[in-house]
């Protein structure tokens, strides 16, 4: 008992400290609106309990079946509607171990227009999305439809790490919830400077092979 609270415990603290990590490098929503996750065990996450994480604490994180049952704690009606997603992207990759969804300004840009985030900025390589980031056609929020066209996406493109949600923003799922606001992070900036470049005559593709190099250069650094 002693040990699985601890390890709850450990586990809130990486998503407070994912959530400061997102507003520290001023890639939320300007509304401070998200919701993320962590995977406990292969049925169980804790889960934000609201959709305002501008001053996350762990108390504000609910013991949730990836099933959807709530065990420990309450959510607020806006959040009890994303369950469904998260626990679903749980179960279809369970090497994921961190969720995150929020509204990152380009990002957002990018779900509005329909259009994939091309995968040309090397950062994004370096946070493990090597290919371009794929969108999942509007549905409203929470339905099956819309888990059903995320699951979809994830089947059609096994490699990536992040979904662009049509016209309503972005979903990251890593291993770890840090390193999904870290990816998210990459995103954003690949995003930003996509739309910038646009205006330099468009972002240059990476050269084939750029996956091993990076990876071979990050291990030699160690």
């Amino acid at each position: 008992m002693t040990d699985t609270h601890s390890s709850h415990q450990d586990l809130r603290a990486s998503v407070v400290e994912a959530a400061r990590t997102l507003f520290a490098n001023g890639v939320m929503s300007h509304t401070g609106h998200a919701n993320l996750s962590a995977r406990v065990d292969a049925s169980t996450m804790l889960l934000t309990t609201g959709g305002q994480v501008r001053d996350l604490a762990p108390s504000g994180l609910a013991l949730v079946g990836t099933d959807g049952t709530a065990l420990e704690g309450q959510l607020d009606p806006v959040n009890a509607e994303i369950v469904h997603m998260h626990g679903e992207v749980y179960r279809a990759k369970p090497d994921v171990g961190g969720i995150i969804h929020t509204h990152s300004p380009a990002l957002l840009a990018f779900a509005l227009a329909n259009r994939p985030l091309r995968c040309t900025y090397e950062a994004m390589v370096r946070f493990g999305q090597d290919s371009e980031v794929p969108v999942v056609p509007w549905a409203p929020r929470g339905s099956e439809r819309s888990v059903g066209g995320i699951l979809d996406a994830i089947a059609e493109h096994p490699r990536t790490e992040a979904v662009l949600l049509g016209n309503h923003g972005v979903l990251v799922f890593t291993d770890t919830v840090m390193r999904a606001a870290l990816l998210l992070s990459a995103l954003e900036e690949a995003a930003e400077a996509e739309m910038a470049a646009e205006g330099l005559g468009g972002a240059r593709e990476l050269p084939a092979g750029v996956l091993a190099d990076v990876r071979a250069a990050m291990a030699a650094a160690k």
